[in-house]
């Protein structure tokens, strides 16, 4: 049986008493078997009760909010040996060995915490037992996501991290600072939750541009042409020769009540790069001139390319009966397309409304197919394509066999948007605003075969009140099987690399500034 003393450090002079020698001297707490119960559920933070975990996820290290003297933690499942903490504290840290050796022998059972208190009397108070379940399918082991400051003039420090889901353990990808300019990097994409293939944007400073890692080669491509502006919101294509971007110029402004921030999207188009022949093409159907297109996604066998659609609005101002413009940008919502995609041939078929905003009376933005090819899960809000700023935001999974969609059971009263599959298609995570309405914090929820989701749960940390502490928000989480391999001094070298100019399809003709497309096939 493992006991784990979690007790504070003690200072004797100017020294810290070795932890091994405050445990040997801390002695067991006295626990009665008739320990006064308390009828209810321990409050911790965050809430680890009710859940799916992952069988390969780190501890869920927690904070038990309600005051106590001295606290007893057991954590137990049908085999092996229980987890006992004695803590003087409510923050209760789980050793990492023990904790991955009870969910490998308890794969598919329950996991029960049981929570006890020691009041100021010395009476002993035990909670109602937290009971989770240990799921039968592991969850990819990385995720990557940017941090950034949670307002809109706090973003000059950011970086691309990543964290190993089965420990602690974050390593920065690529800092903006490592180009001493305070650059915007964003639009991290991985071709099939591999890091073998993927890449990232750079925005102004020494160049905007996307690097592009190729089998651990990192090169500088610079996407724009005299169609386009730089790509972004990028989707590989599964064979990983060819990625769909949107291009265009979204405007951010801003409210005088509630959320601040807002997006409105004046004009957006898709462009596919082949990575092989360094060349940008595109047709009319998901560039034309009189829609907007936005958040490309290929399905897993490359047949498909689903992307978000919706009527360009002429002005999007209007005159009041006061005399003064308003804005129309909550006027805009976006359908649900996609289009067939013949590789060997590079041609594309017909253009399908999959889901309509009018059937659903809600925005669609941000899908994502799961990698076995059966759900969708998309973003749904009031209007826009940026649900994030929306506190009505919420993910929806369209079942792509039966046609079935319904709201998932993980959303909150508060934003909920963009999100990851992992590559079993069992686990989601996605970015959330539920802890308060400033700083997004990533969630994980377990997705069945039936296209069901669970309680979400928040990305555990090793310290329990990580959260409080630490101010950046998590946003763009992304999945991937293994960890990136370039440093980021590898990435940083790319930066400072003269841009390889992307090349335009010569079939597509573009008239002055309008910048519209003719009806091609792609080479």
């Amino acid at each position: 049986m493992k006991i784990i003393k979690n007790y504070k450090r003690c200072v004797y002079g100017l020294f810290l008493i070795p932890i091994l020698f405050l445990n040997f001297c801390c002695t067991k707490p006295d626990i009665p078997s008739d320990a006064l119960s308390l009828g209810r559920p321990a409050e911790i933070e965050p809430d680890y009760s009710g859940i799916v975990i992952p069988p390969n996820i780190a501890p869920l290290n927690f904070l038990i909010k309600d005051l106590g003297e001295e606290y007893f933690v057991q954590i137990h499942s049908k085999q092996g040996d229980p987890i006992k903490i004695y803590s003087s504290s409510g923050h209760i840290q789980i050793p990492l060995k023990p904790w991955k050796r009870l969910l490998a022998e308890n794969i598919d059972q329950q996991l029960i915490i049981h929570i006890m208190i020691k009041n100021q009397t010395g009476q002993w108070a035990q909670f109602d037992s937290v009971i989770n379940q240990i799921a039968s399918e592991p969850i990819d082991g990385y995720i990557t996501y940017r941090k950034i400051g949670p307002l809109f003039n706090h973003w000059g420090k950011m970086g691309i991290s990543q964290r190993c889901i089965e420990n602690f353990i974050e390593e920065p990808i690529f800092l903006n600072s490592l180009t001493t300019s305070d650059n915007c990097i964003n639009c991290h994409n991985f071709c099939q939750n591999r890091t073998d293939r993927w890449l990232l944007h750079t925005r102004f400073g020494p160049g905007t541009s996307m690097l592009l890692t190729m089998n651990g080669e990192v090169k500088r491509v610079n996407t724009k042409t005299t169609f386009n502006g730089p790509g972004g919101y990028p989707a590989w294509h599964p064979s990983g020769k060819l990625i769909a971007f949107s291009v265009g110029k979204p405007m951010q402004f801003f409210h005088t009540s509630g959320e601040t921030r807002d997006e409105l999207d004046r004009s957006l188009d898709i462009i596919v790069y082949d990575i092989l022949t360094n060349t940008v093409t595109t047709i009319p159907e998901i560039s034309s001139p009189d829609r907007i297109e936005i958040w490309p996604v290929w399905t897993p066998e490359g047949q498909y390319l689903y992307f978000c659609s919706a009527p360009k609005i002429e002005t999007f101002f209007i005159k009041s009966h006061f005399g003064e413009d308003s804005l129309l940008y909550d006027k805009i919502k976006y359908d649900l397309m996609r289009i067939s995609y013949n590789l060997s041939s590079r041609t594309w078929e017909k253009l399908e409304t999959v889901l309509s905003s009018a059937e659903i009376g809600l925005s669609i933005s941000q899908p994502k197919i799961s990698p076995d090819g059966r759900f969708l899960v998309f973003t749904a809000s009031r209007y826009g394509s940026f649900p994030i700023f929306h506190s009505d935001a919420d993910l929806y999974l369209l079942d792509l066999k039966s046609g079935r969609r319904e709201r998932l059971a993980l959303n909150s009263d508060r934003a909920d948007a963009y999100h990851s599959w992992s590559s079993n298609s069992r686990w989601i995570v996605f970015s959330s605003k539920r802890q308060d309405t400033q700083f997004t914090q990533l969630y994980l929820s377990h997705i069945d075969s039936s296209g069901c989701s669970t309680k979400a749960f928040l990305l555990s940390q090793e310290h329990p009140d990580f959260y409080q502490k630490h101010l950046k928000i998590f946003n763009v989480p992304e999945f991937t099987k293994e960890p990136i391999r370039v440093s980021p001094r590898e990435l940083t070298k790319a930066v400072f690399y003269n841009a390889l100019a992307a090349k335009l399809d010569p079939k597509i003709m573009v008239t002055n500034k309008a910048m519209s497309a003719a009806q091609v096939k792609t080479p």
